[in-house]
């Protein structure tokens, strides 16, 4: 009987061995199981699970245990530091709809996909302390409405682009290697007309500048007139072709000289913004500007008018040849009417007296060839 009743107890420790670990009442069903070398998130677990500890262990939070905690629905406090985290994937946490507190603290992450905290409709509190964060914006926080506290101490941050949407209570920054520069302007912003509390803020210094290194990112004496470039219009007329080729030079001259002091501003002033993608920019404007002035340059000195001008030029008019001015001598004889019973010279005294005409004192040709009968019964 004895036998029996220990291989009972033996398969109910095999088959459930986490009874023994969560701790149930009547509203919270809270599982311990930190310390126990998981490489992935246990599948045992009861989904009625309400605050979950499984911190110091492996886990990676990879897709197969995105799968086994969207089957925790009622979780309400998930604690997942101090594991091996190096990227938080789009929609990591998407069914925990009911979840008001995420500790991720003390991982290795890198990488904060944009939407990776969508779907947390209620968390308030949100630990991402002592990482290895380096770019963030804060659009990756606005599918959260309700986040209150923010922790984002002891990572690598050095700029932090915030929203004017963007609102919380608390904020932890210090630890990061911030850089007092143009890139920090909208987190000091923020800092300075919202309601949120800085936590240790005597201890959120600037890291760069090296003069700066004891004043607080939200007191830095940044220059933000060095910030905003200058943007000049460049206008584009028709000028003469005697003043077009030193207003070509003059805008040339103008464009290299300002990309030069940006470069020198940027490389000698420490308050002034990262190059980033200026150059790209710069190197649009000098394109644009090279292409419109040989254009121009193209238009005055060879302008197509010119081609059709020459088209109009007069020419002397071509001799027309013996033969076909006989052709048309024959047939403007041709409208004559035909004159029977001549001779060849009566043909040739013919011809010459029609194409002579002799003007009378009236100013009227007298037509030789009138017919008059009475001449003609003489002759």
């Amino acid at each position: 009987m004895k036998i029996t009743w220990l291989i009972i107890w033996i398969g109910v420790l095999f088959s459930n061995p986490v009874t023994a670990e969560c701790n149930i009442t009547s509203q919270l069903v809270t599982c311990e199981e930190s310390a126990k070398n998981y490489s992935s998130i246990p599948t045992f677990l009861s989904e009625n699970v309400t605050i979950l500890y499984l911190n110091n262990n492996s886990i990676t939070l990879n897709d197969t245990d995105k799968k086994i905690l969207q089957r925790f629905i009622n979780l309400t406090e998930l604690y997942l530091n101090e594991n091996a985290i190096t990227v938080l994937h789009n929609n990591s946490f998407c069914n925990l709809v009911k979840l008001t507190i995420l500790d991720i603290s003390h991982n290795c992450i890198s990488t904060i996909e944009q939407a990776a905290f969508t779907g947390l409709n209620q968390l308030s509190k949100l630990y991402l302390n002592h990482n290895k964060i380096s770019q963030l914006d804060s659009d990756t926080f606005t599918t959260v409405k309700t986040l209150m506290v923010l922790s984002l101490a002891d990572n690598l941050l050095k700029y932090f682009d915030v929203k004017a949407s963007f609102k919380l209570i608390t904020v932890t920054l210090n630890g990061n290697p911030w850089h007092c520069s143009c890139g920090l302007l909208s987190l000091r912003k923020w800092l300075n007309t919202s309601n949120v509390t800085m936590e240790n803020e005597n201890n959120t210094l600037c890291a760069y500048p090296d003069v700066w290194n004891k004043s607080s990112i939200k007191t830095a004496p940044i220059q933000t007139t060095n910030c905003y470039s200058r943007r000049g219009s460049l206008a584009i007329t028709t000028p003469s072709t005697s003043a077009i080729s030193p207003k070509i030079t003059v805008i040339l001259t103008s464009s290299l000289t300002s990309s030069n002091n940006s470069i020198r501003n940027n490389a000698s002033h420490a308050d002034s913004p990262p190059v980033g993608k200026s150059w790209a920019f710069l190197l649009g404007v000098l394109v644009f500007v090279l292409t419109t002035s040989l254009l121009i340059l193209i238009a005055v000195k060879f302008p197509l008018w010119y081609h059709y001008l020459i088209s109009y030029n007069h020419h002397r008019l071509e001799e027309y040849e013996p033969d076909m001015f006989e052709e048309e001598f024959t047939t403007d004889m041709s409208t004559f009417p035909p004159i029977s019973n001549t001779t060849e010279q009566d043909s040739i005294v013919v011809f010459e007296q029609t194409h002579t005409f002799v003007v009378d004192e009236d100013g009227f040709i007298e037509d030789k060839y009138i017919y008059d009968p009475e001449l003609t019964e003489e002759g």
